[in-house]
């Protein structure tokens, strides 16, 4: 198996801390987002190995299995424990209990197996490895339960991905990764979301925020606007004299709780004043009499 050096897929140092592995993760997963680079055929690859990089070196117990034992860092623990076993024996050893190099082989076989092909009854099982994945979703595509394919080890995965899962959520589709060793259980896969806003609304949570122009007339008299919001179009009641930055809550308008399809979150709406840039000759006169009009009425 190739030897991925996730701390130079990150662009990071060995010494990297938490923080910069995140900030590297981030910079790099937009670097090599395929929405963004629809010209680069190793996008969708290179955007594969920053997600497992980060999966890996972001995990405490992960980063140190892989500072120390490289390519092989998932089979640390059957290292560690052929290590345990040996130190074990070779102490009973030096107390005068006999040891020979067929008890330790013995120990390999119940991990590993009979290398001839036979069978040892007594082969301890172990779960397999867990496998990570990377998605590139729309905004638009959480909206709803969203069912989608993935080709993991030229094996399709359909999976349903719930409505209202956030851009870098993970979620563990149990038993889909690789396979148990001695007939242990498979290992989960791992699928990180990316999500892509190309929408006009800025999502955190389950709520929505917008802007809405106004023109000085509705703004000044009030009146009625039609808005678009997420997924549908509804009419606004604009009160006379409504200041710029007002904002106002549309409750129920907004996205979708995790795993809760009908229950959504508000939509908050600021309303934006957009300013005549030029006047005709009337409307400035009009604006003259109104300002004459309203200094004698403050005086």
């Amino acid at each position: 198996m190739e030897f991925k050096d996730y701390y130079k897929i990150l662009e990071i140092q060995k010494s990297a801390s938490e923080k910069d592995i995140t900030k590297a993760y981030r910079k790099m997963a937009r670097k090599y987002h395929p929405d963004l680079n629809p010209n680069n055929p190793n996008a969708k690859k290179q955007f594969q190995e920053v997600g497992e990089a980060n999966e890996v070196l972001s995990d405490p117990a992960k980063r140190k299995k892989y500072d120390q034992y490289g390519q092989d860092w998932k089979h640390a623990e059957q290292f560690e424990k052929a290590h345990a076993h040996e130190s074990k024996s070779r102490s009973s050893n030096s107390a005068g209990t006999s040891y020979s190099e067929n008890d330790f082989s013995d120990f390999f076989e119940s991990l590993f197996g009979n290398a001839s092909g036979g069978r040892n009854t007594n082969q301890v099982k172990f779960r397999g490895q867990d496998l990570s994945a990377q998605m590139a979703l729309d905004l638009k595509d959480v909206y709803q339960n969203n069912q989608q394919t993935l080709n993991i080890n030229n094996k399709k995965i359909r999976i349903t991905i719930p409505a209202g899962v956030e851009d870098g959520q993970t979620l563990k589709i149990a038993g889909h990764g690789s396979p148990g060793v001695n007939g242990g259980p498979n290992g989960d896969l791992l699928v990180t979301f990316s999500i892509t806003n190309n929408t006009k609304f800025k999502r955190v949570g389950s709520n929505l925020y917008c802007e809405a122009e106004l023109d000085l007339y509705t703004a000044v008299l009030g009146g009625e606007i039609t808005l678009d919001t997420f997924n549908s179009k509804v009419k606004l009641v604009v009160p006379a004299g409504v200041q710029n930055g007002t904002q106002v809550k549309l409750k129920g308008k907004g996205f979708p709780q995790f795993k809760k399809e009908q229950e959504l979150g508000d939509l908050f709406v600021t309303y934006r004043i957009k300013i005549p840039a030029t006047l005709s000759p009337k409307e400035k006169d009009l604006f003259q009499e109104l300002a004459i009009l309203r200094q004698n009425e403050n005086r």
